[in-house]
């Protein structure tokens, strides 16, 4: 059964302002996620609730509720900028 996903709108102006080439790849690891919310290469955060997927050098930053079976995601942007 697929996740449902839910962006808060914070992150959908991040979405929203990426470079077109990484706005496509984040787009489309966004739509993975419905199937698998912890594909290869996802790391548990440990200084706040979430999850975090590298896409190059952008950070999806997303939260899994297994119960409801669905993913909010938090934050979309840069390595640099991602964490602070």
């Amino acid at each position: 059964m697929a996740y449902t996903i839910s962006i808060i709108r914070r992150a959908q102006k991040e979405l929203a302002l990426l470079p077109g080439g990484a706005y496509e790849k984040v787009r489309d690891a966004i739509r993975n996620l419905t199937h698998d919310p912890r594909p290869p290469g996802c790391v548990k955060l440990e200084v706040r609730p979430g999850w975090r997927l590298r896409i190059g050098d952008y950070r999806l930053i997303y939260e899994i509720d297994d119960k409801k079976q669905a993913i909010l995601i938090l934050h979309i942007g840069h390595r640099r900028d991602v964490y602070r």
